[in-house]
């Protein structure tokens, strides 16, 4: 699919000279810190040198006085408590750092973790009775609970009490708990309103130590469960999340928990320096795949492992998880793909919706972010589950999807999420019904220009300035991710050196990637590698000594545990022959 490249307005060249002379850095790095809003030596280094003491007291989030009091007063009690997450990477890491945490006060804990297929997301009745056979007076939820009114009256009608950790966005009406944990409640007046749910669970964490003299020394070391989350749920890096990934990368690659090492050595990751796109890529989608293949249960059991053998007994578990989803994605994504096709009148079309009963639940998430990648439309992938027609939907840049749904709210059972990703619930008698209003409301709200991917670049590049100190300052940018996101270069008048050549992988069974060798017209002697995923069209082209344009990052790739720079290219674009 075709790409539009927008190369970002360039920042204010006298402010970019200074900061580029104050901080004896290229100009080129000094426009990235401008474009971000880092304009002022002062910016730039509490942008370079996160600290702690830069994160937000946790007693400025609504409701969090009330939280602390009332775990208190179960820990002091001996009350039971029933620590409650959802299912993905957010829910599984939220509730293996609480339970970690309160596990050093208190014996009275179980964890729970709800059923996908059976109880779906969100605080359940079967969890809420869970918690009153086992004795529980206390529910703390995470990454979910924000909408559970009426689960959270039944709860109180059996005596147990709930407080909500959630970060999604709220109804009108708040469940009447003990407390109410959530940056995005409107009179919550906390200053950073995107963390995780698994943030938030931290914050409670982090008052509860500040209220009761625990040094943070004793909370720092869940940090490296926080920023799997803060990377795999895709919330910004900035801000205090920023700070937060910043300590947790630092936790992660120095010293994590046993099931987290688990994960990182059959990730093959454990001679790496470990970043934010090794947890989107390689750690996240593992600890996601026991919930959407079997129970998150195995995840939390292997994130609060206390000893090498069962770490890596969850661990080896969850990978085998893993392996099964590759597989159903892949074939699953093909039938999608072909069904697509025969959908009627698909080319006028502003969104795609798929259905397909048989399909397994735990990759339609999975499947609906490869027709976005396919088409470039606000997607729907839905199977069916305990008799209702459910599943996951995900956008395009710009686009609210989840307004979009809700503008639907009237024929679903229930939905929920973000702006660019969501899930719900339908009726089967309702489901052409949503099909033609879904439609009809993209139609009217999308621009065109929405409908072609762009690639933002920040900024031109020649490969002579792509030195080793060049490198060594950009990597000090990281963590990168969304708000901070790994900037993106463009050369032009690149040509392959003779040795570039179509790669893939075994599970494909296509060779769909390219692996480069590259240089510049003005410096034919220096040869940069480079590796183009899903762009193995462009090889024939470039074999026969025509130039191209190349937009990409800039990473490290391990080698047998060397380090060597290696451009990530984004996109190709064909030139002629320039002689």
């Amino acid at each position: 699919m075709e790409k539009k490249w927008i190369v970002k307005e360039q920042g204010n060249p006298a402010v970019v000279r200074q900061l580029s002379t104050e901080l004896g850095i290229d100009q080129v790095l000094a426009n990235l810190l401008v474009q971000r809003g880092i304009d002022t030596f002062e910016k730039a280094r509490e942008f370079f040198r996160p600290d702690l003491s830069m994160l937000h007291d946790p007693f400025l989030m609504k409701d969090m006085e009330a939280a602390v009091e009332r775990v208190h007063t179960a820990v002091t009690k001996g009350e039971k408590i029933l620590i409650y997450g959802d299912y993905d990477v957010d829910g599984t890491t939220a509730v293996s750092l609480v339970y970690t945490f309160l596990c050093a006060y208190t014996d009275k804990l179980e964890y729970y973790i709800p059923d996908r297929y059976d109880e779906g997301y969100g605080l359940s009745y079967k969890g809420i009775d869970c918690a009153k056979s086992h004795g529980c007076t206390l529910i703390i939820t995470l990454d979910c609970g924000i909408k559970a009114v009426e689960k959270v009256k039944y709860a109180k009608g059996l005596g147990i009490d709930v407080i909500i950790c959630d970060h999604h966005l709220p109804d009108e009406v708040l469940p009447a708990a003990v407390a109410v944990l959530d940056p995005k409640r409107e009179d919550c007046h906390y200053p950073f309103d995107d963390l995780s749910g698994c943030g938030v669970g931290f914050k409670l964490v982090q008052a509860y130590a500040q209220k009761y003299d625990i040094p943070f020394e004793k909370v720092s070391p869940l940090l490296d469960l926080l920023v799997v989350s803060i990377a795999s749920d895709l919330v910004s890096v900035t801000g205090e999340n920023r700070v937060l990934a910043y300590y947790g990368l630092k936790q992660l690659n120095e010293n994590p928990r046993k099931g987290l090492m688990s994960v990182i050595k059959l990730s093959g990751l454990e001679k790496h320096n470990i970043t934010i796109d090794d947890i989107v890529f390689k750690i996240g989608p593992r600890i996601n795949a026991a919930g959407r293949m079997e129970s998150g249960r195995t995840a939390v059991d292997m994130l609060t492992a206390r000893d090498d053998s069962d770490a890596l007994q969850n661990g080896l578990a969850i990978n085998a998880h893993n392996d099964d989803r590759k597989r159903i994605d892949r074939e699953i994504t093909e039938e999608a793909l072909e069904m697509v096709k025969h959908i009627p009148g698909f080319a006028e079309k502003k969104s795609t919706v798929v259905y397909n009963p048989n399909w397994h639940k735990g990759v339609v998430g999975i499947v609906a972010s490869r027709l976005v990648e396919a088409y470039y439309r606000p997607t729907i992938v839905l199977s069916k589950s305990n008799g209702f027609i459910t599943g996951s939907a995900r956008s395009v840049a710009g686009f609210d999807l989840y307004e979009a749904i809700e503008s639907c709210a009237d024929l679903l059972e229930n939905f929920g999420g973000h702006t660019y990703a969501a899930g719900l619930t339908i009726r089967e008698e309702n489901f052409p019904a949503f099909c033609e209003r879904f439609e009809a409301f993209v139609a009217a709200k999308i621009a065109d220009a929405q409908l072609t991917p762009v690639i933002d670049i920040d900024s031109y590049l020649d490969f002579k300035q792509i030195t080793p100190k060049f490198f060594r300052l950009l990597k000090s940018f990281q963590p990168f991710g969304p708000g901070n996101a790994s900037p993106v270069f463009v050369t032009e008048n690149v040509y392959d050196n003779g040795n570039g050549r179509k790669v893939g992988s075994a599970d494909s069974g296509t060779l769909k990637h390219l692996r480069l060798e590259l240089i510049q017209e003005d410096e034919p002697y220096r040869h940069i590698s480079a590796i183009a995923f899903n762009l193995s069209d462009h090889l024939e082209h470039m074999q026969a000594g025509n130039p191209v344009d190349i937009c990409y990052s800039i990473a490290e790739n391990y080698y047998r545990g060397i380090a060597n720079i290696q451009l990530r290219v984004r996109d190709i674009k064909d030139k002629t022959t320039l002689f």
